[in-house]
Parts: structure tokens; sequence; C-alpha cells
């Protein structure tokens, strides 16, 4: 199996095959369906008393659908059977009254079960993504971003729909159910008994179908979360698509998502689809049943000819909201799955504080690691950092250098403490980072990643986050300093123009110093760049080398870099080899040793 390397280790090429055979994986039964449903309807507290007003509200939609055929039933019997029309006008009145009352209360359910099923949505969304803030890089770098987009949205939409038109049907249903069942049973015993002789078999029909459904609807929203993820990391990546020439492998890896997408769709909505036939032909069954039963009564005696209408609509009632029942299991199930998968990510651990108290103080930027071991993965044998000590005094600058995977970037996340360390200690100013309160920390240390990020937004606020209260001054300053305000005043709109999410208005370069400014303008005490210059071009690298050295003065600085010049005015060195660090000094103090530092000078791999 081929290897690719990640931003934090190596992850293997997935084939097709591979793909195939990881698609054929069980796929596990949805879910505790009770937990489920109880999380949200703690969602619905703030609704509660509209939505017992909306299912009052249903009740008596529900008690004026049982007394519409009543009152043709008796209007056929009382009046048209027996030619007396004096009093019907009024009843008929009261008929169209009875109409007019239940299409009013359906509307009403309907436009206030619309508000409270988006108030809790609205709910839901802002507890997922307030979640999604507050959850370790560790979780991000696990998964990928278009899956849980998926879960921020298509499942999301899923549970709306259920609550904006499921929950009302799904109750009337069954208070449809029951009194449609009662009255009948008032009118007829013997009739509601052939009504009921259709029962078990929709009983074992619908378990039959449900039985396969569920896990089908689970594997669904699972196919449609990696196909997105997938499409997300394409889009993306494009430009590294295009320039090694990988449309048909990532072809082929859509063919294969989309493939199993298509399988699980057709098959879930294939047997999800039997449930109306099903219903339908057992429906007009029971209708064949009550009106040749119904037949046979009134021939003898037993029953009126209004009462058979009567019965035969009733009849239908009773098996309207089991076929209403039957619909909404597809659409209940995709949202109870979809509902398990957002709260599978608020369950989530979330980045623990273990600061000893809550308070803020300025850093001056002492850095000390004291037998630091490291793994990304616990089951990994070997550590990404292994036993790495090492001191750095506020002001310092300090190099890391070595291979690719040597541990590098790995020290940063941990000063960072974006991850905790396994074993040993990492100090700032004499306290522990984990007892130090992580705004204390982050506030105070800029971060600088090879491949900049910048956001859908003016150049000014890009810059502006750094630090949300950055006067336009202290902007343009830290702009001046990363040499970037020159190109910024050439911009259409200037500091004002609006960057695209991919900034492609700009070159590599300008993007890198619009970074570096953003970093500049938050003021750290510790500046952490990650290879910052590799992506620039020689003359961009000279403005930002202009731009660091007046930036480091003052600030610990740690610096991951493959130049030599970035490496020269270093004080100290530190060469990483297999997660260790094998040499620390200055320049000077490295070549006179002729080690691993110099060997790396000799052969022009620094």
């Amino acid at each position: 199996m081929n290897f690719i390397r990640k931003p934090f280790g190596y992850e293997p090429v997935i084939t097709k095959e591979d793909l195939k055979k990881k698609n054929k994986k069980k796929i596990d039964k949805a879910s505790d369906w009770k937990g489920v449903l109880s999380r949200i309807w703690k969602l619905v507290d703030e609704q509660r008393f509209l939505l017992i007003v909306v299912l009052m509200l249903v009740v008596v939609s529900s008690a004026l659908s049982l007394l519409g055929p009543y009152l043709i039933g008796v209007i056929i019997d009382e009046y048209i059977s027996v030619n007396v029309f004096e009093g019907l006008a009024s009843l008929i009145g009261i008929l169209i009254i009875v109409y007019v009352f239940l299409s009013i209360s359906m509307y009403l359910q309907s436009y206030w079960m619309i508000g409270i099923s988006q108030q809790t949505i609205y709910r839901l969304r802002t507890v997922l993504f307030n979640k999604l803030q507050k959850l370790p890089v560790s979780f991000f770098d696990k998964r990928q971003h278009g899956e849980l987009m998926s879960r921020m949205t298509n499942d999301i939409e899923n549970v709306s729909q259920t609550l904006n038109s499921s929950f009302i049907q799904v109750f009337s249903s069954v208070l449809t159910l029951v009194g449609t069942t009662v009255v009948m049973l008032m009118l007829s015993p013997l009739l509601t008994l052939v009504t009921l002789v259709i029962v078990p078999v929709m009983f074992f029909a619908m378990k039959w179908i449900t039985k396969r459904t569920s896990k089908l609807f689970k594997e669904q929203q699972q196919a449609v979360g990696e196909l997105n993820g997938m499409i997300e990391e394409t889009i993306s990546g494009q430009r590294i698509v295009k320039a090694f020439s990988q449309e048909q492998r990532m072809l082929e890896e859509f063919a294969v998502k989309s493939e199993r997408l298509k399988r699980t769709g057709f098959w879930a909505l294939t047997y999800s689809g039997f449930i109306p036939k099903v219903m339908n032909l057992l429906n007009n069954t029971s209708f064949t049943l009550v009106a040749a039963a119904g037949g046979v009564l009134a021939y003898h005696g037993y029953v009126s000819i209004g009462e058979i209408v009567i019965f035969t609509e009733y009849a239908r009632q009773f098996t309207r909201p089991l076929n209403d029942l039957a619909n909404q299991f597809n659409t209940v199930l995709s949202a109870i799955v979809g509902a398990e998968r957002v709260f599978a990510i608020i369950d989530e651990p979330e980045e623990k504080d273990t600061a000893v108290d809550n308070k803020d103080y300025k850093l001056k930027g002492n850095v000390v690691f004291e037998n630091v071991t490291f793994k990304y993965n616990k089951d990994d044998e070997k550590p990404t950092i292994d036993n790495v000590s090492f001191k750095v005094e506020a002001g310092q600058t300090a190099a890391l250098v070595g291979a690719t995977g040597a541990g590098k970037t790995t020290i940063m996340q941990l000063l960072a403490r974006f991850y905790e360390a396994n074993d040993g200690k990492v100090l700032i100013d004499n306290i522990a980072i984990d007892e130090m309160p992580r705004h204390t920390l982050r506030s105070q240390t800029a971060f600088v990643l090879q491949d900049p990020f910048l956001f859908e937004m003016s150049v000014k606020e890009n810059i502006q986050y750094g630090k949300l209260n950055a006067t336009d001054e202290e902007i343009v300053q830290a702009a001046k300093e990363a040499n970037a305000h020159e190109f910024i005043t050439k911009l259409p709109n200037g500091y004002d123009t609006i960057l695209s999410a991919d900034g492609s208005e700009i070159s590599q370069g300008q993007k890198q110093l619009l970074s570096i400014a953003r970093a500049l303008v938050a003021d750290p005490a510790i500046l952490l760049l990650d290879e910052a210059t590799s992506s620039i071009d020689t003359v961009t690298e000279l403005k930002i080398q202009e731009a660091l050295e007046r930036l480091m003065e003052g600030r610990t600085s740690f610096v991951i870099a493959h130049r030599l010049n970035t490496v020269r005015k270093a004080d100290l060195i530190f060469v990483m080899e297999n997660g260790k660090l094998i040499e620390s000094g200055s320049q000077e103090e490295l070549i006179n040793t002729q080690g691993r530092f110099y060997s790396m000078l000799m052969n022009s791999k620094i």
C-alpha cells in the first residue's frame, strides 16, 4: 500500500479496490431511538407551551374529522332515504362549519408547528456549531471536512423536515386510529372485526420492509457523508489534482463512492416504496370486505344504508392513518439516523482546560520542554516526539531543522497546545501550559502556517482576525511591518478589497504576507512560523526576512525552515531526526562539532 504525507503524519492512499472492500463492511443498525427522541424533545423545551396548543388543535381536528362522516350518515338515514328535507339545510350548514373549522385548525397547527420546528432546528444547529468551536484540532485532523459539512446540513435538514410535517402527521394518525376504532366498535363490532382482519397482515408486511430499510437508510446517510467529503477535498485540492494528473483517479474514486450511494439509495427507496403499494392494496381489500359484509348485514336489516356509508368512511379513516404512519416511517427513520449522527459530534469530548486558575497574565516567552514524548495515535509503536528536552529564553529565536517527518511541526503543535504531550512537560515562564488557561496561551501566541488561509472577507478584516479590536492604524502598521502595505494599496479597493475564500485575486506570496500581518497585529509574545517562507519566491522572501527581523526582536520565535538564510540568524538551532532532538546550539557551535547539521549544510539540505 502506498502512503501520502498529511500535516500530522502519513496516511494510506485509498485505491478503488480498497474502497470496494471498505464498502462491503457491515453497517451498524440505527440507533437508540428513545435516546435520540428524548434529546430532540429537550430541544423543544422553550416551545412546549405552543406545542401543547398544537397538540390540542390536533385533537380538535381529529374529533372534527370523525364528526363529519357521522353527520353524512345522519343526513342519509334521517333525511335523504326517507325523503324528508325539513331541517336538512341546517344540518348541511353544521357539516360545512365542521369542515371549515377542520381546515382552520389544520392550518393553524401546521403554521405553528413550522415555527416550533424551525426554532428547534435553530437551537440544534447552534449547539452543533458551538460544539465544533470547542473540539480539539485532533478531531478535525481525523475527519473529512465534507463529511462534517454533511452532518451540519443534510442531517439537520432531515430532522427539520420530520419536525415540520411528520410529527403532527404521526400524532394525528394515532389519534385518528384510536378514535375511529372506538366509534366503529360502537356502530358495529362485527364490521369492526372485518376491518381489523388486515391489521396483522399490515404489521408483518411493515416488519419485513422496515427490517431492511433501517439498515439501508443509515448506510445511505454514511455514503452521502463520504461522497460530500470526497467532493470537498477534490474541489479544495483541484490544483494538486491537475498538477499531478490525478483526474482519472479522482473519477474512479468518485465512481466507487457514487455507486455505493446509488446502490444503497436504490434499495432503500425500493424497499420503502413497497410500503404505499402494500398499504393501498390492503386498504382496497379492507374497503371491499367492509362493503361486502355491510351489504349482507343491510340486506338482513341489521344496519342501515347510512350506517354502511358511515362505516365505509370510517374504515377508510382507519386504514388511512396506518398508511400515513407507514409512509412517514421512512422520513422519521432518516431523521433519527441524521439526529444520531449530529448528537455523535455533540457528544465528542471537548478541549479540556485544566488551568489551575482563570487569570490572564502577560507572557514573557521563556519556553522549556522537559522530556516530552508524544504519539498522535496511542497504538503507534514509535512516538512522533521521543523524550525531547530544550530551553529557549525569552526573546530568542529557535530554528527547527530536519527531514520531513522528523517532528518539527509536532513541537509547534504541542507548544500551541493543539495536542497534549503523553509524557513530560511543556512550560512557559515556569508554568506548565496544561495549567495555563488556553485563551492566555493562544492570545499571546501567533501561528503562521505553511499554507496561508484567508477568509472570504476584506483584506482589513483578514488582518484584523489576529486582534478583533485592532484599530485601522494598527492594521496598517502590521501590514507595513509585513511588507504587505504596498501591494494592498494597489488592490481595487485597498484594505476594503473583498477576497474570495481561496484568495485567488492575489499571489501565494501575497497571501502569506497577509497571514504574517495577521500574526503581527496580534503582538504575540511567542511567534511560531511553520515553514512560512517555503512557498514564497526569493524576492518576497527577502521582504519577509526584513519584516521578521523587526518582528522577532524582543519575542520568542520558533521557525521551521529548509533555507539557510532563515537559519543563519537564529540564536539556537535544534536538529530533529526521527522524533529525537539529536543536536542543539548556535550555528557556529554546530558547525564546529561537524555533526548532523554540518552534514546537512555540506550536502545543501538546508
